[in-house]
């Protein structure tokens, strides 16, 4: 028992030449107009030189390649405490290793936005856009195509990427028509990344940030986080990539063995702690407070900076069209706010012009936002987090609640919760379609089943579901349910295999009992 509890380029370049004349100015003609085919010779030998893209030597990398791109700019960001007053003079730069403002409340990552508003929206869209699926150091990473909107003075070579983001935005098709009756329901399944969830994104950059401080001979030795599962993972691949120990405390026997060994296996120092993860999250505070050991955990805003380019990409894949929903699982609460900054920064810049509805949806073991909300946002109180297939999401007293309820209040959202059985069964839904999702994603599948019954998402609404970690993590839980062998839980969806005799007649049987269930007509 205590070993299973131990086990258990393109048509722009890839840096933009940017300068401090206006954009409405500047000669971009030839980035942004795609060559037209042709015919004659004479066309394209008069192509301009600077669209023409040679492979690098072969004794020379991407990294080496992308330090003879580099150009100037003059983007900056730095922490600011969170929602502050706008005559607040207090501020940190990001190369400080500090988590909470003087007042003790979060912070913030603040860009120059006068800087970055000096080329307009069409500037930004086209220049993201050319990055997607190239191989350039470092903008083939979802997250590092948008370098000047994550962290703008980050050297390339400090940077630990596995390309993460770019995940894909499926259409949900049976799944919409057959259970939602709905056309236009989308899934942004963040868990195809490098370690099967969306926290590689945040922490390609917080793990980036930490090689450049460590280089700076700054006091960090290591980095540590709490986790029930997901964090642990990310944390432990990126500070293996860049050879930085990791830390992690993790609640004994509250998580899948899948999860569990992605850290073991990345070489990360575990701890197994008798407690949850409110209890983790205490203990990796007071730890950090007196240890050269860099937080990882979402209190650390600078991992917000990576997860909010997700949003960007669900706009991206859209074409910049804004979808009218988009429905985010919610445990620590630092992803809504993610979202949300990150669709802010798009209509602020001049790409969007509006903004999604958000909902947050939480398991109802552990629903502190949710009964946040039903009072009216009444004075936040802290709940104790009961056990929840939604491992993930098993929190009680999220460091982010002011993220959230500021996310959700600016996007006119709504927070709904979904019992056990529920999220169960919206997995087991889904898979039935032809996906294969988290506890976590079922969550969020029980929040758009509520909303749509009662009206307030109408059949013909785009709506998006994040997906936030791959259903190959949480294997047991599905066994279980097709098993039927969850105490109190009817299952009934359940897809058990049939027992049947090795011999013809006795499979003949089954297979005709079958179709005729599938097909009357058979």
């Amino acid at each position: 028992m205590a070993a299973s509890c131990m086990l258990r380029s393109s048509f722009l370049s890839p840096n933009p030449h940017l300068h401090q004349q206006s954009p409405a100015k500047s000669n971009r003609a030839s980035f942004f107009t795609p060559i037209k085919a042709t015919s004659s010779s004479d066309d394209a030998n008069s192509k301009s030189p600077q669209l023409q893209k040679h492979r690098r030597p072969a004794d020379e990398n991407i990294r080496e390649e992308a330090r003879r791109d580099i150009s100037s700019h003059n983007f900056s960001a730095r922490y600011v405490p969170f929602n502050a007053h706008p005559n607040s003079s207090e501020w940190y730069p990001l190369d400080e290793i500090i988590y909470r403002s003087r007042s003790g409340g979060l912070l913030d990552v603040q860009h120059d936005m006068d800087a970055l508003k000096k080329f307009d929206g069409q500037y930004w869209r086209s220049l993201f856009d050319s990055r997607v699926g190239k191989t350039t150091w470092p903008y083939g990473s979802g997250v590092w195509s948008k370098k000047e909107w994550v962290l703008p003075e980050i050297d390339s070579d400090d940077i630990v990427s596995a390309f993460e983001g770019n995940s894909n935005l499926f259409w949900a098709e049976r799944y919409g028509k057959q259970f939602l009756g709905m056309n236009d329901l989308w899934v942004k399944h963040c868990g195809i990344s490098h370690t099967g969830s969306f926290k590689d994104l945040g922490m390609t950059v917080l793990v980036s940030q930490v090689n450049r401080l460590r280089k700076m001979h700054k006091p960090v030795v290591g980095v540590g986080c709490a986790s029930t599962g997901d964090t642990s993972a990310a944390l432990s691949a990126y500070c293996a990539s860049a050879g930085i120990p990791s830390i992690v405390f993790l609640p004994a026997n509250k998580i899948s063995m899948a999860q569990l060994v992605q850290p073991i296996a990345n070489g990360a120092f575990v701890l197994s702690i008798d407690t949850d993860f409110d209890g983790c999250m205490q203990l990796i505070r007071e730890v950090t407070a007196e240890l050269p050991i860099y937080l990882a955990n979402s209190l650390n805003s600078l991992r917000l900076e990576g997860q909010k380019t997700a949003a960007i990409e669900i706009l991206q894949q859209f074409e910049w069209e804004v979808p009218d929903w988009v429905i985010v699982p919610g445990g620590n609460l630092g992803n809504i706010y993610a979202f949300y900054k990150g669709f802010h920064m798009c209509k602020e810049l001049g790409l969007v012009d509006r903004i999604p509805r958000l909902v947050c949806a939480q398991a109802a073991n552990a629903n502190p936002l949710y009964v946040h909300y039903k009072s009216g946002w009444k004075d936040f109180k802290p709940v104790k987090a009961n056990t929840t297939f939604a491992s993930a999401i098993q929190i009680g007293d999220p460091v982010s609640i002011d993220r959230a309820v500021f996310a959700l209040k600016k996007s006119n959202g709504i927070v709904e919760e979904a019992t056990e059985e529920e999220l169960m069964d919206a997995m087991a839904q889904a898979d039935s379609t032809g996906m294969f999702i988290c506890p976590h994603t079922g969550v969020a599948l029980t929040a758009l089943s509520k909303l749509r019954k009662a009206g307030v998402i109408a059949p013909t609404d785009r709506t998006v579901v994040v997906s936030t970690a791959h259903g190959l993590k949480f294997t047991q839980s599905k066994v279980d349910y097709h098993s039927k062998e969850i105490k109190n839980m009817e299952c009934r969806f359940a897809n058990p295999p049939v027992q049947v005799k090795a011999d013809f007649g006795s499979v003949m049987d089954v297979l005709k009992k079958y179709l005729l269930s599938k097909n009357s007509k058979f």
